[in-house]
């Protein structure tokens, strides 16, 4: 414990002779480290879906500095400090986590995060949706909705009635696109089905988000295959017919 606490000073220290010392650390602000620290985000869960542990360690890294920055930028406005940030997550998972701290007995995992959401209400909340960030990418923002409110109970008893209604939607924005409903009633029909999708995933256990991601990665590596081999073969993609492309996929495909 000591070692890992001297570890944590050290990063304390050094974010002080950094703010004092470095100009472009001294000129950053709250807004400025923003973006910054949502692509650290992105690069840590590129390293999580890589299965990549020395680089999950360097990406925690990083996010650990972004922390230390923001309250380091808060002290110096006299709003918050480490020690605040640090006390105000350990009295919030004290207070969520009663099965732990009191004497509420829970079934299992699921019933934990219930009993989560139904404690964030009584801090003051008044929407189980408000901890949902707005600028959350879309996908990842429809999984979390579905989540929460499953917390309160609003939630199908099983799969079979989901996939019913990924069914039903796309059979509506079939419809849309064969009457020539217009791109509104398209797009509405769309994300009704993606939101659909989604919450089929969620049903069975996948994370909708991985999963896109995943693929997105296969389809990458594939075509960079049909990029690399064909040029091999003397070919350009530009100059090819679809079913010769479709021959290099099969052998990426082939090869997995």
């Amino acid at each position: 414990m000591q070692e890992k606490l001297k570890s944590f000073e050290r990063i304390l220290t050094i974010m002080d002779e950094l703010r004092a010392g470095c100009p472009w650390d001294k000129e950053q602000t709250l807004e400025s480290l923003r973006h910054l620290t949502i692509e650290e985000v992105y690069e840590l869960s590129d390293a999580i879906l890589d299965n990549n542990l020395d680089e999950i360690k360097k990406e925690l890294g990083d996010l650990m500095l972004h922390i230390v920055f923001y309250a380091k930028i808060g002290s110096e406005k006299g709003a918050f400090d480490i020690k605040d940030v640090l006390d105000n997550i350990s009295e919030k998972l004290i207070f969520r986590h009663p099965h732990i701290y009191s004497d509420v007995e829970v079934a299992d995992a699921d019933e934990v995060k219930n009993n989560w959401e139904k404690l964030k209400l009584k801090e003051g909340k008044t929407s189980v949706l408000e901890g949902v960030p707005k600028s959350l990418p879309p996908l990842v923002k429809a999984y979390r909705i579905q989540e929460k409110v499953k917390g309160v109970g609003f939630e199908w008893e099983y799969s079979e009635q989901v996939w019913d209604k990924v069914q039903e939607e796309m059979a509506e924005l079939k419809h849309e696109v064969d009457t020539n409903g217009g791109k509104v009633k398209m797009e509405d029909e769309m994300g009704d089905l993606l939101f659909a999708i989604t919450n089929y995933a969620r049903f069975i256990g996948v994370n909708p988000e991985d999963a896109l991601e995943r693929t997105n990665k296969k389809f990458i590596r594939r075509f960079q295959f049909i990029e690399t081999e064909s040029a091999k073969d003397g070919f350009q993609l530009e100059d090819m017919s679809l079913a010769e492309m479709e021959s290099y996929w099969k052998k990426a495909k082939e090869l997995e």
